[in-house]
């Protein structure tokens, strides 16, 4: 059951679906894609000039669309519709509310040093309502939110940050001078959606709020909205890169990306942490971390017996990477807490060394040595030789 575990894949991604099925789609998009172009909009985005002011050329920008079609899994053929549509991303208007969270999702994307062209790309997009980067306030910012869901109604994406509190008939949280709760809230704006996409776990799962004793009664959107598409894109902060993929995948098709069971796009929870993992061969030959500060900390040595979540964990951190693709928390030698899975800080959250586990690594290893595989050779050889000229004498000695 164990091995099962750690070496099975957790959800099926169907990566080759075949010459007909793509020439389908890449026709599909190209036609999403010319009813957006022909829609009015304020003003078209400049890339060549975003790009410029980072200091990035149009072929940083082609590589960008090259790895954001294997991001989607999509053909690399895909790069020139993935890379006008990015072109196009102020064609989808976007209303993003936060309710009971610390905001780390905003902060994820917003970090001022050194943009990433995902999160250049997310500047572009058509965002009509942010409480927290918006200047109007009060009566203003409730005004201005009316007129944009009336204006974009079912054309609208709505992105939701933070967790709704239930408890008190929802008086945990409450938004505006009339005291509407974030649950009346999340309702109302994802009633004229034409999708609603919780980013972060708190959205997603209720997150920290939601964590024992749980004393908000914190849910997730899916826990709340009914009728609706539900992307949901968890993580501690969810990756700008996913997001972007997530609202990239709305551009080019109308529709929201293949989800798996807990409605996360399968193009990046598809996978288990440990299935990518640069740790992966350490497991493998049983070479663990059981201490922190020893020689298997020391080499980089999976951190597996430390308590690391990654074989539980769906998630594409160990690909994509934060803060413009430097680290993640097991490259930085902290074991993954799961933070994309529900209710992780229950769960998965604390960690719990098992330096003392009986647990047997699945395999010899892939790191053995040529020179113990060639002496296993030589051995199972030798045997096979002494096993052939006993064979041989005993024949001998009957034909005599």
């Amino acid at each position: 059951m164990l091995m099962n575990l750690f070496n099975s894949k957790g959800v099926k991604v169907n990566t080759n679906r075949g010459e007909e099925y793509y020439n389908r789609l890449y026709k599909q998009m190209e036609n999403r894609l010319n009813e957006l172009e022909s829609q009015p909009v304020a003003s078209k985005i400049d890339i060549e000039g975003l790009l410029d002011s980072e200091g990035l050329t149009r072929r940083d920008f082609l590589k960008w669309a090259s790895a954001t079609c294997a991001s989607l899994m999509l053909p690399a053929s895909f790069t020139p519709v993935v890379a006008r549509a990015a072109e196009l991303m102020n064609r989808v208007p976007v209303i993003w509310i936060e309710l009971q969270d610390c905001a780390g999702n905003s902060e994820a994307i917003l970090r001022s040093d050194a943009p990433t062209i995902d999160e250049l790309i997310l500047e572009t997009i058509s965002l009509e309502f942010n409480e927290t980067l918006m200047a109007a306030a009060g009566h203003a910012a409730e005004e201005h939110l009316d007129e944009a869901i009336e204006t974009f109604k079912g054309k609208y994406l709505c992105i939701v940050e933070g967790s709704i509190p239930t408890a008190m008939n929802g008086y945990y949280g409450t938004v505006g001078a009339k005291g509407e709760t974030f649950e009346e809230h999340l309702l109302r704006v994802a009633k004229d959606s034409a999708a609603v996409v919780a980013v972060g776990t708190c959205a997603t799962f209720g997150g920290v709020p939601a964590a024992s004793p749980n004393p908000t009664g914190a849910v997730g959107v899916q826990d709340i909205v009914r009728g609706k598409p539900i992307i949901n894109i968890p993580a501690c902060p969810a990756n700008p890169a996913n997001i972007t993929g997530t609202i990239l995948h709305f551009v080019l098709t109308g529709q929201v990306p293949e989800l798996d069971h807990l409605n996360r796009p399968k193009f990046a929870f598809g996978y288990r942490i440990h299935d990518n993992c640069e740790r992966r061969a350490h497991f493998d030959a049983g070479e663990f971390v059981e201490e922190w500060g020893d020689e298997g900390a020391k080499n980089n040595f999976c951190l597996y017996k430390m308590g690391c979540k990654g074989p539980m964990t769906f998630n594409n951190c160990s690909i994509v990477r934060y803060n413009s693709g430097t680290n993640w928390p097991i490259g930085a030698g902290h074991g993954c807490i799961g933070c994309s899975e529900p209710q992780f800080w229950d769960k998965y959250a604390q960690e719990r060394p098992m330096a003392d586990t009986r647990f047997k690594a699945p395999t010899g290893g892939v790191e053995k040595t040529v020179d113990e595989f060639g002496l296993g050779l030589l051995t199972v050889a030798g045997i096979g030789i002494g096993i052939h000229a006993a064979i041989s004498a005993t024949a001998g000695k009957k034909s005599e």
